[in-house]
């Protein structure tokens, strides 16, 4: 049983990667548009890629949605669902709680509260600037309300009651709480355009998915691996206390700024561009933990691929289980996460015992 679970340790990124490449050929092949294998053949040029189905003549309607639809939006899904992964893996880190995740400590809310007022505010702005300053003012913004809600969740926890896993999950309620109150009231304010997009925000979507967002993202979230992987080993040492962390060198207060700043924007710009998406980051850390161990190294890089592979089949399924309908992302994540959260504090609760 040893031998056979040290394999599984060292075999877990490739049976990781390799089910996430087999999910992505078969979520190629299913949607309401069906594919066959000559609109591969299909190529668009550099002018037809993102383009209208009427404006790309050479294409034919499958390998318009192939190329143009759904390629965009399935590596979209594993990108955004592996900095969902490794947001989770590092929050989970940072408060020694394997129960914190972006989305229940008010960090995805808090993004998505200042997408909220940016929606609303700016759409008493010029149309002029609107469309010059949109594409940054949205994920800037959502950076800014995640950085905003981690640092004062990770003051006001230690303020209220340090080290208290109760205090921390109770200023993430009341962060969701009133990042909710505020993305209400802004719903309220909404005209009929700002509604529409509010409903974006809040249920969380990639139909939105552009050639144009996946670029930007593989090079944030492989900035964000590259800057990290230094830090893996003293992740390590932060897991035993702070002081113990202090005593063998760690910068402890470094080293937590630098974990809330990627933390704020993976989650933060996860929600710009998708919406709000929970409990993707909650349940791939703590399945690598049961897989291969409380190990950094080995959980950051495969919490990403399990995120993606999770969001991934849950997009997938969103697409499908409705044809020709399609069920927001968000809800169908937090269908199945909400009884895995369950276990957890169920789990959490028997330890404690």
């Amino acid at each position: 049983m040893i031998k056979f679970r040290d394999l599984l340790r060292v075999k877990a990124s490739w049976y990781l990667g390799v089910s996430l490449l087999l999910t992505l050929a078969l979520a190629v092949q299913l949607g309401a548009v069906p594919v066959n294998a000559t609109d591969w053949l299909v190529v668009p040029t550099l002018f037809e890629w993102s383009a209208p189905a009427d404006a790309s003549q050479a294409l034919s309607p499958g390998s318009h949605v192939l190329f143009n639809l759904r390629l965009p939006r399935l590596l979209l899904a594993v990108l955004v669902g592996a900095s969902l992964g490794l947001s989770g893996a590092l929050t989970q880190s940072l408060f020694r709680n394997p129960l914190a995740e972006p989305g229940l400590l008010g960090v995805s809310a808090g993004a998505a509260c200042a997408a909220a007022l940016t929606i609303v505010l700016v759409g008493e702005v010029s149309t002029t600037i609107i469309a010059e300053v949109r594409p940054m003012l949205l994920p800037l913004a959502a950076f800014a309300g995640a950085l905003a809600v981690c640092f004062s969740l990770e003051h006001m926890a230690r303020w209220i009651a340090p080290g208290s896993i109760a205090a921390l999950l109770l200023t993430g309620i009341a962060m969701n709480a009133l990042a909710g109150a505020v993305i209400g009231l802004c719903t309220y304010l909404a005209n009929d355009e700002q509604l529409r997009s509010l409903s974006f925000w809040t249920l969380g979507s990639l139909a939105g998915a552009q050639w144009l967002w996946v670029g930007p993202f593989a090079v944030l979230l492989g900035t964000g691996y590259c800057c990290l992987r230094p830090s893996m080993q003293t992740l390590n040492a932060l897991a035993l206390g702070e002081a113990a962390a202090r005593q063998i060198g760690v910068d402890v207060n470094g080293l937590r700024k630098q974990i809330i700043v990627w933390v704020a924007l993976l989650a933060g710009l996860a929600v710009a561009f998708c919406g709000m998406i929970s409990f993707v980051g909650l349940i791939a850390p703590h399945l690598v933990r049961l897989w291969v161990g409380p190990d950094q190294r080995q959980v950051l890089p495969l919490s990403m691929l399990l995120g993606g592979l999770l969001l991934l089949v849950a997009d997938t399924l969103a697409r499908v289980v409705a044809v020709p309908a399609e069920v927001p992302v968000g809800i169908f994540t937090a269908l199945v996460g909400a009884p895995f959260f369950f276990v957890l504090v169920r789990q959490a609760r028997v330890q404690t015992s």
